[in-house]
């Protein structure tokens, strides 16, 4: 059995290994990604769309979260799994986030949580810790806040909101986050980002410097079309191999070569 990844050895990692991590949102494929010994696994709140058929994660709610966390929570032995919190389970009230996050550890069996946000939510995660909750930072482009910023667009390209997105790492940082992701934003801005704090971070459309990758299984694997960021690089097209299996099961039972004697009783 692989050793269990902890938030320490994720902290420990910084300077040492680059970190591999990717989401899941069932048993299934977390058995096959805890099991290729990627060191985190996020249940993220982009099942909205990947799983849900949602058109963005502002309609995800708390109970989904925790079915599909609980799902992922099973199939794994070794990785970190980190659940998203989602839209408004968290934002009004540093009880809220408490009492949330609390839910995700005792009831779904994560490791960790993830907020989206940057010094603001410092109190938050300074809350979480202080009740034995790790947490994982997540600042740059920020899916849940897309109504204010207008879309999916990349983050700190004008020197003042670059400023910005370095003191809001450093604030979440001192907070006590256990790493950071960052999302799409100048990879010369994420070098920076990295070399200033002292937890890994881990980037999505951020560049090489970050401490660690994270994609989405789907995107990487070819089973979402919606979306094509230009961050996301496809390791397989299981869509395609998909289709062409399911068309010649169609066609096989439709001209009686299935099954076969070799499939009888």
């Amino acid at each position: 059995m692989q050793k269990k990844w902890t938030v320490t050895r994720i902290k420990a990692a910084k300077g040492e290994r680059k970190l591999s991590c990717l989401t899941a949102y069932d048993y299934s494929m977390a058995r096959l990604v805890d099991g290729s010994g990627i060191p985190l696994i996020l249940v993220g709140d982009s099942l909205g769309m990947t799983m849900l058929g949602y058109s963005n994660t502002l309609p995800v709610t708390v109970e989904e979260m925790l079915h599909h966390c609980k799902a992922v929570a099973r199939g794994v032995q070794g990785a970190l799994v980190v659940a998203d919190l989602p839209f408004l389970s968290y934002e009004a009230s540093v009880e809220q986030a408490v009492l949330t996050a609390g839910r995700f550890i005792k009831e779904a069996g994560v490791d960790a949580v993830k907020i989206e946000g940057g010094a603001f939510r410092a109190p938050v995660v300074e809350a979480l810790a202080r009740n034995g909750i790790p947490t994982l930072g997540h600042i740059g482009l920020t899916p849940q806040t897309i109504q204010q910023t207008g879309g999916y667009k990349v983050q700190g390209r004008l020197e003042a909101d670059a400023e910005r997105l370095v003191q809001d790492a450093g604030a979440l940082d001192r907070a006590g986050v256990f790493a950071l992701v960052l999302e799409c934003m100048p990879a010369a801005l994420a070098e920076r980002i990295t070399g200033s704090v002292s937890v890994p971070t881990i980037g999505i459309g951020a560049g090489p410097s970050c401490d660690g990758q994270i994609l989405v299984i789907h995107d990487m694997l070819g089973l979402y079309d919606a979306l094509s960021p230009k961050f996301v690089k496809r390791y397989a097209d299981l869509g395609q191999a998909t289709s062409e299996a399911l068309a010649a099961y169609r066609n096989e039972v439709e001209t009686g070569a299935f099954p076969g004697a070799e499939h009888c009783y």
